[in-house]
């Protein structure tokens, strides 16, 4: 995509230079578009020894910019604004955060708003990029059960033992696969030694090392050999290396080694004058942002979060294997709690607020959902910022019971005007409780008693006043994804309101709307004619009623009627002018019937 955007840009006359925090992502972005690009710390050294300055025919390139901390990101685009020049950042602020304070590209691009990629290429089964989109969209316990559902998440009663068993997996694939391209990840550097060490001895097994060479490198004294992965740790112009660039050696001395980079280029050095290399067989999650394998190979441990879980599951094209050891997670549940844990760096800007909102935003932030743990922060923040929180009074426990002057009478919360408005949070859970009551009498085959009716009802129109047609996206998310109602019942509603905000995106949307449309189409035209194949008539058959059903819900949506008029194609459809989208959708399940779907 940046390289269409660059031959644009060059026609028009503007030049075009590219950058990113560190360098390997800045040879990505060059290798992937073809724009010339460097590391910002090496930028603004130019700009502060008056060299390579931006002018107002120059188009600056940001990737990766969700790695990027605010003071930085101030400079650069003061720099930009100063010379004129325009700048575009690209990156996910879902992924891995920056390193330095703050959250600037995530502010940036909630205020300001984005051009979306919303179509995922890099994984070639169609079920890896639905795993990759959840990923994305913070419903990271579904990817993880859509890998388990295909034998690619592994539990050893040990991290050492997962550590073997990981080793031993990446090593029969190396074997039977030698020329995909793979890489082992984890989240500490001990454990990239740890997994480095044991891969190493499983390709010297095998016959595919040299003689070892003890080499005096940055880090610390290493065994090297011919043959050996290794990666690059520093940015080196003169070698044209970047700090994560991976290659193989081909020759090693004490002095010395020649290596074969993955890009082809081979490069020669001195250990004296270069010495920042070690094993390459591993690598944190931090070194493989913007890196594509075929096969990815993941150690779990509890150090991970939701940011580093989607990078680390989203770098293959072929597969992944995700392993842990039980003394880490006792069980699977454990482990998607931890790789779905929040850490997303906040703004001052997020806390923008009136004040007696503030506790609150700070709060919910964090998912915070007990009121005695609130008053806890908010009275240690108190302590170290004074004032921040001044004349915050903690709302009562149970709004539903409190009166309005505190001291409880058992008001209808449908006319707390004077109250102050429950939290979103806890909106979400109140929701998810009666949803859960209701879902239980149904899995039973009871009736849906009138009283839960009325509850479901009730926290509705409670969330509504906290988030405009909160209860409608909230239903949505849970029609999409059930798991998400027992999630936020027991007290974990951060799921359910990334899911319930994708909703409220897609109701806002057509374009949305289309993509759910055209992928709901076009798994259910996939479904009907497997079954129609397989001799299943009836199941084929209500399958195709479905369909038509979807299809009648377009008369009520005019947009995205429209939008799915230029979207003909993707539906199987070749567009008549005089004829509706409907028609046209009903006319080819006919056809399909008459061609002997149904007989």
């Amino acid at each position: 995509m940046l390289g269409v955007a660059r031959e644009a840009w060059e026609r028009e006359g503007y030049t075009v230079r590219g950058a990113a925090l560190s360098g390997i992502a800045a040879e990505n972005l060059e290798g992937g578009s073809g724009i010339a690009s460097r590391t910002i710390a090496s930028l603004e050294h130019a700009w502060g020894q008056g060299r390579e300055q931006l002018g107002p025919r120059d188009v600056l390139v940001v990737d990766e910019a969700g790695m990027i901390g605010s003071r930085q990101m101030e400079r650069v685009l003061s720099a930009a604004r100063d010379a004129g020049a325009k700048v575009v950042l690209v990156g996910d602020p879902e992924q891995l955060q920056a390193i330095e304070a703050g959250a600037a590209f995530r502010s940036l691009a909630e205020r300001h708003g984005t051009a979306e990629i919303t179509e995922i290429r890099r994984q070639r089964e169609v079920w890896q990029r639905h795993a990759t989109k959840a990923l994305a969209t913070g419903r990271t316990g579904e990817a993880v059960h859509a890998y388990e559902a295909h034998g690619m998440v592994h539990a050893a009663e040990t991290r050492e033992l997962a550590r073997g068993a990981l080793v031993d997996g990446w090593d029969r694939a190396r074997q039977a696969d030698p020329d995909k391209s793979r890489i082992i990840l984890t989240h500490t550097n001990a454990e990239v030694r740890e997994l480095n060490q044991e891969a190493r001895e499983r390709v010297r097994a095998s016959g595919g090392l040299g003689d070892d060479v003890r080499v005096s490198a940055e880090r610390g004294a290493r065994e090297f050999a011919s043959g050996d992965r290794i990666m690059f740790l520093k940015n080196e112009r003169d070698l044209g290396v970047k700090n994560g660039t991976l290659g193989t050696i081909e020759r090693v001395g004490p002095e010395g080694m020649a290596v074969k980079l993955d890009d082809g280029r081979k490069v020669a050095f001195d250990l004296k004058d270069y010495a920042h290399v070690d094993h390459g067989y591993a690598a944190t999650f931090h070194k493989s942002q913007g890196v594509t394998v075929d096969q990815a190979h993941i150690l779990a441990t509890p150090g991970m979060d939701r940011h580093s879980a989607y990078v680390g599951l989203s770098r293959h094209r072929d597969g992944m294997q995700l392993h842990y050891g039980r003394d880490d997670f006792a069980d699977q549940r454990q482990l998607t709690r931890t790789l779905s844990r929040e850490r997303a760096k906040d703004m001052a800007g997020d806390y923008a607020k009136p004040e007696q909102d503030q506790a609150r935003a700070f709060a919910e932030r964090r998912e915070i959902r007990f009121p005695e743990r609130a008053r806890e922060m908010v009275a240690k923040v108190r302590d170290k910022a004074k004032g921040m929180f001044a004349g915050f009074r903690p709302k009562p426990a149970s709004p539903e019971l409190a009166g309005r002057d505190g001291k409880g009478g058992g008001i209808d919360t449908g006319s707390e005007r004077g109250s102050t408005a429950p939290s979103q949070a806890r909106a979400i859970e109140r929701y998810a409780r009666a949803q859960a009551d209701m879902d239980r009498m149904r899995d039973k085959g009871l009736p849906v008693l009138p009283h839960q009716q009325a509850a479901l009802a009730k926290a509705g129109d409670t969330l509504d006043r906290v988030r405009p047609h909160g209860a409608r996206d909230l239903a949505s998310a849970f029609e999409r994804n059930p798991a998400l109602v027992r999630e936020a019942a027991e007290g974990n509603p951060g799921g359910a309101a990334r899911a319930m905000a994708e909703e409220g995106q897609v109701r806002t949307s057509p374009e949305r709307r289309a993509d759910r449309f055209v992928e709901r189409w076009q798994n259910m035209a996939r479904q009907r004619a497997e079954l129609a194949r397989s001799g299943d008539r009836a199941g084929a058959e209500r399958t195709g009623k479905k369909m038509e059903s979807l299809a009648g819900t377009l008369h009520r949506d005019p947009q995205l009627e429209s939008v799915l008029r230029r979207r003909a194609p993707e539906l199987g459809l070749e567009m008549r002018r005089d004829r509706a989208i409907e028609q046209e959708l009903t006319r080819s399940l006919a056809i399909g019937r008459d061609r002997g779907m149904s007989r």
